[in-house]
């Protein structure tokens, strides 16, 4: 998963940014783009990996995006240069400053979004009205376009001309045949209210944001937490009534953005957690692990996490009948452990 801090100057994308990833960036980096990667916390992994003692624990992983304009380019590409970069992710993590800046302006967290939102919808645009032109070219020359891409595509087109995101329309954010236009504003977004320090709710009037899933964050202290030792945090955390922190509260709520849940294989070379969609079929989430388990897949023998646990042991919940074999439709559950059987 591949999350891009998006936002104004001045919201708070760097404090974030190490917030989130727990680093430090270099003032005389802070041109340069930055990817920080972070381990997905899951205290079933730990639980998992105490049983088992294996050679190996791999979490699941996230990747955070902290883009920066090219430079050398002329002010108008080194916008689209961030944008670029952004449409690789998975989804947005939009920054808006909430708190009062240093020159005492007072946060105007609307019309920052709006904004920005403003300018995904636009961008969109202008590779949807490209697209069609070049439709348009193509059937001048005798080709026929796809008739169900050009139709995608005409909706995109008129959305985006009333300045309606594409993100609130599933059936096109999430269409088979658009996926390579990776279009912004079809991207999942959450969006990030960058609070003062003694501000730990979000703002009053969110009647604005009501079809967004937010969340507040006093960014300065969660910066300064990812500097501290592990018992200066706890109390830092008490201090400042911190229940938990920012990274965490942003992944799982990554998590149920994206619609993503966790498998996990077991062993005593590895126990590893593995990221999938919902709805994802057995044989489709083999291929997660290695592409010849699902070419050569037989059964999937699957466990639930909470009946191992209740057992004691994978061979325990054998002799209690909780370990089930299933064939490829299958849809994997969060939490299952599965060992799949195949053959090449």
């Amino acid at each position: 998963m591949k999350l891009g801090l998006i936002g104004l100057a001045g919201a708070g994308k760097t404090t974030l940014f190490e917030a989130l990833t727990k680093t430090t960036v270099d003032p005389a980096l802070r041109k340069e783009s930055r990817i920080g990667t972070v381990r997905v916390p899951d205290g079933r992994v730990d639980r998992l990996s105490a049983m088992y003692n294996p050679r190996k624990t791999i979490f699941a992983q996230v990747e955070y995006l902290l883009p920066a304009p090219a430079e050398h380019v002329k002010e108008k590409a080194r916008e689209q240069s961030i944008w670029t970069q952004v449409r690789d992710c998975d989804a947005t993590l939009h920054v808006v400053r909430n708190f009062q800046d240093m020159g005492g302006k007072s946060p105007t967290p609307q019309t920052d979004f709006q904004g920005v939102d403003q300018e995904l919808t636009f961008s969109d645009l202008v590779v949807v009205e490209k697209r069609l032109e070049r439709f348009e070219l193509d059937q001048k020359r005798g080709k026929k376009p796809n008739p169900e891409e050009l139709a995608l595509v005409k909706q995109c087109a008129e959305h985006l001309n009333q300045e309606v995101p594409l993100r609130r329309f599933p059936e096109l954010s999430r269409a088979k045949l658009l996926r390579g236009y990776a279009f912004l504003s079809a991207k999942p977004s959450l969006l990030l209210f960058n609070n003062a320090d003694d501000d730990a709710v979000l703002p009053a009037d969110m009647a604005w944001a009501s079809s967004e899933t937010c969340m507040a964050i006093r960014g300065k202290l969660e910066q300064e937490l990812g500097q501290m030792s592990p018992e200066e945090a706890r109390d830092f955390m008490a201090e400042f009534d911190i229940q938990d922190l920012a990274m965490d509260r942003v992944i799982h709520a990554s998590y149920a953005l994206l619609g993503l849940i966790s498998f996990f294989t077991v062993g005593e070379d590895e126990v590893r957690a593995w990221t999938i969609q919902k709805n994802t079929a057995a044989v489709d989430a083999a291929e997660v692990i290695h592409s010849d388990i699902k070419k050569g897949f037989i059964r999937a023998e699957v466990l639930a996490y909470d009946d191992l646990m209740a057992a004691g042991s994978y061979a325990e919940a054998r002799k209690l009948g909780k370990v089930r074999l299933e064939g490829k439709t299958y849809e994997v559950q969060d939490g299952d452990i599965i060992n799949f059987r195949f053959n090449v």
